[in-house]
């Protein structure tokens, strides 16, 4: 293989494109988004990610690595890689709209023999069904005329570049040399181990990883709620736990976020004919912590008598994640959903994504509550004595764990921080 398309230019498709670029191989990039294309043929990345901008810098000046919107400039590729958002509706079922669409651009554009590859999550099955719309629409036989593999990426942001490379991979082939030859492919940059199996089990892995971790956050916000009650510091108790060689619990904290957690429960659950109650209830936990993080932040207000609707409330952080700029499906965003017809006003700051704030001086300037809802590094040091001389009322409320020692001069409130 030689010539490569890459389906979608965002937090995954870009850094693989440049993988692959890098790797020696002609790659064209393909997104729909022209001012993303531009800024990518002009060697400048539109996302946050350590290495990215040097990498994609000498992709570009290589000659291996271009971008279009243009479908005819991917005509004839030998292996065309997925990598599209699958969100989920208002109604918590997924949206395979952008899937189909790429799938059908790409059985246009393919020829005889073409590797295709999903790395997007999708629920158990889609592959199987993508392979037959592209029988459907280009008249190829799948496993005979094309190749058709499922390999999700397992990577987090703040790592990508060093996850892509050392990471294990899955290659779910719709055939078993399917899954070869897309194994073949990616051992041109991955040095971690390679596992092969069928699509369906391929997808069924890459949804119960995630939903392993959403399960167990889930129940480390559930005994916060518990170390409230008995009035101890939940993250000692964790801490301690885990000294147990058999024990690793999560950490609680104002909600889940990203691309993978919130959405992938529901995934793995779609197509099923029943399920038994513990990975929805698990979703229902965590979906609710921003509205915990409203109760403890109404609790501080009344305990110093600021009435809600004449409180002006800074929130710290809009990202589902630390030293990111990914606010897909951020609690911190839902967080100011639940509270912003309830207050006077609602001030935010964050260092990668701005906010209506310049800094976080502007933001607790004249604020009554300072709300911390992602732990960027930034907010690890702050000096609290200094920045409650701004604020009008000094009410710290935790959603991160960021602030181990509660400021003097502060009524403190955090997730898991029931010491009295």
């Amino acid at each position: 293989m030689e010539e490569i398309a890459v389906i979608g230019l965002g937090y995954i498709g870009l850094p693989t494109a440049i993988m692959f670029a890098n790797a020696g191989f002609k790659v064209t990039g393909y997104e729909i988004r022209k001012d993303v294309v531009e800024k990518i043929n002009s060697g400048k990345a539109h996302i946050v990610e350590p290495e990215i901008d040097d990498l994609l810098k000498k992709a570009i000046e290589s000659g291996n690595l271009r971008a279009t919107s243009d479908p005819d400039e991917i005509r004839g590729k030998d292996a065309y890689i997925i990598c599209v958002q699958t969100p989920l509706r208002d109604n918590k079922t997924p949206d395979l709209s952008y899937l189909e669409s790429a799938v059908k651009t790409v059985a246009k554009a393919m020829k005889k023999g073409s590797l295709v590859v999903i790395e997007s999550t999708v629920p158990p099955l889609t592959t199987v069904k993508m392979a037959r719309l592209i029988e459907e629409v280009r008249g190829f036989k799948a496993g005979e005329d094309f190749h058709m593999v499922h390999a999700p990426e397992r990577v987090m942001p703040g790592r990508i570049f060093k996850e892509l490379v050392y990471n294990s991979r899955i290659f779910g082939g719709i055939t078993p040399e399917s899954a070869e030859i897309a194994e073949k492919l990616y051992r041109s940059f991955v040095r971690g181990q390679t596992f092969k199996t069928s699509s369906t089990v391929s997808e069924v892995v890459k949804l119960m990883e995630n939903t392993f971790r959403d399960v167990n956050i889930a129940l480390a916000n559930e005994f916060a709620f518990l170390a409230h009650q008995y009035g101890i510091n939940v993250f000692e108790a964790i801490e301690l736990a885990n000294t147990h060689p058999r024990v690793r619990i999560h950490v609680p904290g104002i909600g889940v976020g990203g691309h993978c957690l919130p959405k992938d429960p529901h995934l793995l659950l779609w197509p099923a004919k029943e399920d038994f109650g513990l990975i929805k209830l698990a979703r229902e936990i965590n979906d609710s912590m921003p509205l915990f993080t409203k109760d403890l932040l109404f609790s501080a207000l009344k305990e110093l008598n600021v009435p809600p609707n004449d409180a002006v409330v800074a929130v710290l952080g809009l990202t589902y994640k630390g030293d990111s700029d990914d606010t897909r499906n951020s609690p911190a965003l839902a967080f100011i959903e639940t509270i912003k017809d309830d207050v006077k006003a609602v001030k935010t700051y964050d260092p990668y994504v701005g906010g209506s704030a310049e800094s976080v001086e502007d933001a607790l300037r004249g604020a009554d509550a300072v709300v911390i809802a992602t732990d960027h590094t930034l907010f690890k040091s702050l000096n609290w004595e200094e920045l409650g001389g701004l604020m009008r009322t000094r009410i710290l409320i935790d959603g991160r764990h960021v602030v181990k020692d509660p400021p003097r001069g502060f009524l403190f409130k955090g997730i898991g921080r029931g010491e009295f």
